[in-house]
C-alpha cells in the first residue's frame, strides 16, 4: 500500500519492500528539505553581505596600477554600452588592453572609436591571432598577459558582454587586497532583452548559481570579472598553466587553491550582462557549462550532480504520488502532497530573496527585470528542473561549441579545436596576428606570428 504512494504503476509488493521504500522515500525526502532550508540560509546570508558591502563602497579607495584584461570575439549585445562602462571607471590609475582575434573582427572598429573617444583612459588594442592549441579566449589573455608593463600592480579580468558600475574596479582591487594572497572575483547578473521562456529560464538558473557566492567558503573565480596582484599571478605561474587549455577561469580556481590561496566574492563586482537567445542556445549553454566543469573540476562537476538531482529527483517523486492518489483515489496523499508544498515553498522564499537583491544590485533595471523576477518567484521549481536536465545531459560527450569554434575535450582538461567558424578574416587565415594599438597612435596591423 505504501509503495503506491511513490510508483506511478500498479504493483504488490511485499511488506518488507514496500516499508523500505516508504523508509527511503522519507529519507531522501529529509534530505532534500535540509539541504533546500540551508540553500534558503545561504540565500539569506549572500543578501546581508552584499547589503553590507554596497553600504560601504565609498570606503574602497585602493591605489596602485591595474591593467584590465578584456578578451573579445565578435559583436556581443549591448557591447557599446559595456565599453563606456569599461572607459569610465571610478579609479584613477587603471589601463585597458583589449584584445581581439582578428582586425576583421566585427568589434574592432568599435573598440578603435571608443578609444579614441576616450583617450584619458591608457588603453591599447591587440590583435591576437587564431587560436591553435587552446582555446580562442586562453590564446587572447595569454598575448594580453605576455608583455606586462612593469608599473602594473593588478591585473583585472572582464568579459565583452559585461557592464560593471562605476565603482567595479576599486571594489575589485580592494577586495583583492582583502584576499590574503589570492584572489577576487564578482559574477553576472543576466538581464533579458526580451520576455522569453529561454530568457526567463536563464536568468532564473543564473541567479541560483550567483546566491552560491558568498562571504565564507570555497567560492570559484568567474572569467568575467575577477581580479588579482601581478607578483601573485605571475608567482603562481597562471599564464604557463592556462596553455593548451580552454577555462580560463576554473583552471585559475584549481591553480589558487593547488596553492593555498582563497578566492573572495565581492558583490560590487557582480556585473550585468545583456541576456538574448532560443531555447535551443539556452541549453546548449547550460551543458557547455557542466561539460566545461566535468574536464576542469571533475570534484565540483560530480557534487553538483549530486546537490541539483536530489532536490529533482524528490520533487518529481511527491508530484508523482500526489497524481497516482488523485488518479486512484489512494487516500494516503497529505505526505507526499506536503513535502510538495514544503520544497516548492522554499523554493518561492529562495526566489524573492534572489529578486531582492536583483533591485538591490541593479535598481536601474527594476522595470527592465520585473517579468523575470516574478518568473523566478513563482516558476523558478521549472528552472532548477531545466538546469538538472542540463547537468545530466554534460554526462554524455566531449564536444562543444563556443563563440563559432568547436572544441574537444579530453581527459586532464586537453583539448583541440575541431572547427573554425567561417570567415574572412585576412592574413589571420593562415597565420597570427600581433600588433599593439595604443589610444594614442591606432593604425591599422601589420601581420605577425607569434612564437611559444
Amino acid at each position: 500500500m505504501a509503495v503506491s504512494l511513490l510508483l506511478p504503476w500498479k504493483v504488490e509488493p511485499s511488506e518488507d519492500m514496500g516499508l523500505s521504500w516508504l523508509v527511503g522515500y522519507f529519507a531522501l525526502a529529509g534530505l532534500a528539505i535540509l539541504q533546500a532550508s540551508l540553500v534558503a540560509l545561504q540565500t539569506w546570508e549572500h543578501r546581508r553581505f552584499a547589503r553590507s558591502r554596497l553600504r560601504n563602497l565609498e570606503r574602497c579607495r585602493p591605489t596602485g596600477r591595474v591593467m584590465v584584461c578584456a578578451p573579445f570575439k565578435g559583436m556581443d549585445t549591448a557591447l557599446e554600452t559595456n565599453l563606456r562602462c569599461l572607459l569610465t571607471q571610478d579609479y584613477d590609475d587603471y589601463e585597458v588592453t583589449f584584445v581581439v582575434q582578428s582586425a576583421w573582427d566585427p568589434a574592432w572598429a568599435l573598440i578603435r572609436r571608443l578609444m579614441v573617444e576616450y583617450p584619458e583612459v591608457p588603453s591599447r588594442l591587440l590583435v591576437a591571432g587564431r587560436a591553435r592549441g587552446c582555446g580562442q579566449k586562453i590564446h587572447n589573455l595569454r598575448v594580453a598577459t605576455r608583455d606586462v608593463p612593469p608599473e602594473v600592480e593588478y591585473l583585472a579580468f572582464v568579459d565583452s558582454d559585461a557592464q560593471p558600475r562605476r565603482e567595479w574596479l576599486r571594489a575589485l582591487i580592494a577586495r583583492v587586497n582583502s584576499a590574503k594572497g589570492g584572489a577576487a572575483t564578482g559574477y553576472r547578473w543576466f538581464l533579458p532583452c526580451r520576455s522569453s521562456l529561454a530568457n526567463h529560464l536563464l536568468y532564473s538558473i543564473n541567479c541560483g548559481v550567483a546566491l552560491l557566492f558568498g562571504s565564507t567558503g570555497p567560492n570559484f573565480v568567474w572569467g568575467g570579472s575577477w581580479a588579482i596582484r601581478r607578483e601573485v599571478f605571475e608567482s603562481i605561474r597562471l599564464r604557463k598553466a592556462w596553455k593548451g587549455t580552454l577555462s580560463d577561469d576554473l583552471v585559475a580556481s584549481r591553480v589558487l587553491y593547488q596553492n593555498g590561496l582563497r578566492v573572495k566574492f565581492e558583490p560590487a563586482c557582480v556585473v550585468a550582462s545583456p541576456l538574448e537567445g532560443n531555447l535551443w542556445q539556452m541549453f546548449s549553454f547550460i551543458r557547455r557549462q557542466y561539460i566545461i566543469g566535468r574536464f576542469y573540476m571533475a570534484a565540483w562537476w560530480l557534487g553538483a550532480i549530486v546537490f541539483v538531482t536530489l532536490p529533482n529527483v524528490v520533487l518529481l517523486a511527491s508530484v508523482a504520488a500526489v497524481a497516482w492518489s488523485l488518479a486512484t483515489g489512494t487516500p494516503h496523499i497529505l505526505v507526499p502532497a506536503g513535502i510538495c508544498a514544503v520544497l516548492y515553498g522554499l523554493k518561492v522564499y529562495r526566489g524573492r530573496i534572489r529578486q531582492d537583491l536583483g533591485r538591490l544590485y541593479f535598481p536601474q533595471y527594476r522595470q527592465t527585470l520585473s517579468g523575470a523576477r516574478r518568473f523566478d518567484i513563482w516558476a523558478g521549481a521549472l528552472a532548477e528542473l531545466v538546469n538538472w536536465i542540463g547537468l545530466i545531459a554534460s554526462i554524455f560527450g566531449r564536444q562543444i561549441t563556443w563563440r563559432g569554434i568547436t572544441y574537444r575535450l579530453y581527459r586532464g582538461g586537453q583539448m583541440e579545436i575541431v572547427r573554425h567558424e567561417n570567415e574572412l578574416i585576412g592574413l589571420d587565415i593562415d597565420g597570427q596576428e600581433d600588433q599593439i594599438e595604443s589610444s594614442a597612435t591606432l593604425k591599422r596591423p601589420i601581420p605577425y606570428r607569434e612564437v611559444g
